[in-house]
């Protein structure tokens, strides 16, 4: 049976007697029993403090919506915002700990915000001379597979803070391990490690229950697609946020869908099938309006990366539809382009480039990632 680092809380107890202890979580930090981390914790040791990453302590906030400090209704915790103006804790949020505790489901993916939240309190715990306990969880999507494309300084952001593949490959304790060592993050770092947790395995392999790590991730396929699909979120395209199936659903009112995935057909992809069908958002891009598309079904998660899906069919969009097409600004980050803070360089606008050369720069990458960073931080097999 598996059991995830925060089962184990009363194995490391000694990590937090006599202290003050802050949590950091989220709807998906619950125990293998299905109890939710604030109250494992709230029995097990003093917990004083939470802190809210994006979509907020409960899961009710959407995508980019700043949160502000709180009193959370259930617990009667205060809640301290690390998404909106501050992203960093700052000394005053820290004063009433010893210890901030990590327990938050991640999606494997380079873009996703909560891994750079982690990072952050590292940070300033090093600064400010409190401790980092991470309770680790699964990488939801297997942490067999590794598949990226280099970041640049010009690049780096919220939504790509550190030079990491798309799919790491790790969870989110081996993570903090890389960011601690590879980064120069000057923490004391504890990660309390699962059990029974192997690295081919994905989240429904595990027995626990999927808990969306937010409200546009509503199953396992959708993470598994999200280092491909989210792409879109840089385009004039909707990644199919206002639909009961976002990063599965991808479309807009003047695509062709037949011709798009005939154009698509081209490269091969074996594992997935797309269906060509029409949706209505009800909120984000083309709200209200009928977009046509394709629904993009997993058929074998092993049998395919994401990444290059995502990107043949941006390009392939851009190519078939180039009076409609368009890259689209970051709504919260700073530069021109958000495909750019995604792909991590304007490598995936640049008009010359040629969709299998950029297939090759990805496998290139990934290997030397694997062969120089990912191994060292493994702490299951």
């Amino acid at each position: 049976m598996l059991r995830l680092g925060i089962d184990r809380v009363g194995e490391y107890a000694q990590l937090f007697k006599g202290k003050r202890v802050g949590l950091i979580t989220n709807p998906t930090g619950l125990s293998s029993s299905k109890e939710d981390s604030i109250e494992v914790l709230r029995r097990e040791c003093d917990l004083t403090a939470l802190y809210a990453a994006e979509h907020g302590i409960r899961g009710d906030r959407q995508d980019g919506s700043s949160i502000e400090g709180y009193t959370d209704p259930v617990s009667g915790l205060p809640v301290y915002s690390l998404y909106g103006e501050r992203r960093i804790p700052s000394a005053d949020q820290l004063e009433g700990i010893d210890v901030l505790c990590y327990d938050m489901q991640d999606v494997g993916s380079r873009y996703y915000t909560f891994i750079y939240t982690l990072a952050n309190a590292m940070e300033a715990a090093g600064r400010y001379g409190k401790e980092v306990v991470v309770f680790d969880r699964p990488d939801p999507i297997g942490g067999l597979a590794v598949s990226g494309s280099p970041m640049t300084p010009s690049c780096r952001s919220f939504i790509g803070q550190y030079d990491i593949p798309q799919r790491y490959g790790l969870t989110v304790g081996e993570l903090a391990l890389l960011y601690k060592d590879r980064e120069g993050i000057d923490c004391r770092l504890h990660v309390v490690p699962m059990e029974g947790w192997e690295r081919g395995m994905f989240y429904d392999e595990t027995g626990l229950l999927w808990v969306a790590p937010s409200p546009n991730l509503p199953t396992l396929d959708a993470a598994v697609l999200y280092n491909g699909t989210c792409l879109f979120e840089g385009t004039n395209i909707s990644e199919g946020r206002g639909t009961t199936h976002p990063f599965e659903n991808i479309g807009a009112p003047w695509i062709d869908p037949y011709k798009w995935k005939k154009e698509i057909g081209r490269y091969g992809f074996e594992g997935v099938y797309f269906r060509p069908m029409s949706f209505m958002p009800v909120a984000s891009k083309y709200k209200g309006e009928v977009c046509n598309g394709l629904y993009v079904h997993v058929l074998d998660r092993m049998a395919f990366d994401p990444l290059k899906l995502g990107l043949a069919m941006v390009l392939s969009a851009k190519k078939l539809f180039p009076g409609d097409f368009r890259f689209t600004a970051p709504r919260h980050e700073i530069g021109d382009f958000t495909i750019d803070l995604m792909y991590g360089s304007p490598r995936a606008r640049d008009d010359k480039a040629v969709i299998r050369e950029l297939f090759d720069e990805i496998d290139a990458y990934s290997e030397g990632f694997k062969k120089t960073s990912w191994k060292d931080y493994l702490l299951y097999d």
